[in-house]
């Protein structure tokens, strides 16, 4: 008898599993489709409707060298701030899940404190500190280490220093997560059975914690390609982003089809660049090493 019902309730979840996540998923997916795909899908199209269907406009631009150099200089800032805000997160995140709660609970607080000021504020802040005048060139300045102050500002390294600031806690906090999640008695394990701390970091928590490393890789090489406010405020015009480009496209010269170009080119190669790096990094290629 229960058998029976046990087979009929599996049967039953098998039949209404599926239309249940649909029916749930429905308001979703047509709310993502009206706000999101629709007017996006809308823009991108117009880079091929300019008198008809034509692909002119990719052609003008590939003719250009000045957006290949602007691209080559958007994926660079985004591959250097991606892998500094890496390096800078992954001790920081496993501190933090070895610490004890407490100490834990206000490390995060302190990473999340950035996140609730405007990014326009933190930009405008390394101004100051970035600036022939400011905070950074006063003390190494006024110390002896330098004679001269360090021109910083309106330069590349200005803009990748401000965006691995404020780029910093999303990378921490994916890493974070998922080394909290790695059970402690898989590393405990590993060192009863005579692995040094540095095997156990390479063989037991690097390839564990991988998820969280590609959520935050993905989350800040996206946002920085993004980005907007902080390379206009601390790098100036020398420092053109693409983001900067499409705006001054649409806004300024009103080229609406040179923009969506832009903007779909930008879509295609960061897709492409987000599906290679989560292939490099997946759980079963770094095991086998």
């Amino acid at each position: 008898m229960a058998a029976a019902q046990a087979g009929r309730g599996s049967r039953s979840a098998r039949v209404y599993g599926p239309s249940l996540t649909a029916v749930c998923l429905a308001p979703m997916t047509v709310l993502l489709g009206v706000l999101f795909y629709l007017p996006v899908g809308a823009f991108l199209a117009r880079s091929f409707l300019v008198d008809g269907f034509s692909t002119d406009v990719y052609a003008d631009l590939a003719s250009r060298p000045i957006f290949l150099l602007i691209f080559l200089r958007t994926f660079r800032t985004g591959i250097i701030v991606t892998l500094v805000a890496l390096v800078l997160a992954y001790p920081l995140a496993y501190a933090m899940a070895r610490a004890r709660p407490i100490v834990a609970g206000v490390a995060t607080a302190i990473v999340l404190l950035p996140l609730w000021t405007s990014v326009l504020v933190r930009s405008y802040a390394w101004t100051v500190l970035l600036d022939d005048r400011g905070v950074i060139n006063d003390i190494l300045v006024g110390s002896g280490l330098l004679h001269a102050p360090l021109r910083i500002l309106y330069t590349e390294t200005a803009v990748w220093i401000g965006m691995v600031h404020i780029l910093l806690p999303l990378m921490v906090l994916p890493i974070y997560s998922a080394l909290r999640a790695i059970p402690t008695d898989l590393p405990q394990a590993a060192s009863g059975l005579g692995a040094s701390p540095r095997a156990v970091l390479r063989h037991v928590v690097l390839p564990l914690s991988l998820p969280g490393v590609f959520a935050g890789v993905v989350i800040v090489f996206i946002s920085a390609l993004g980005f907007f406010v902080t390379p206009a405020i601390l790098g100036g015009p020398k420092t053109l982003m693409i983001s900067t480009l499409i705006t001054q496209q649409a806004t300024s010269l009103l080229d609406w089809p040179v923009a969506s170009a832009i903007a779909l080119v930008l879509l295609v190669i960061t897709m492409a660049i987000v599906m290679a790096v989560g292939r490099s990094l997946s759980i079963e290629r770094l095991l086998s090493i």
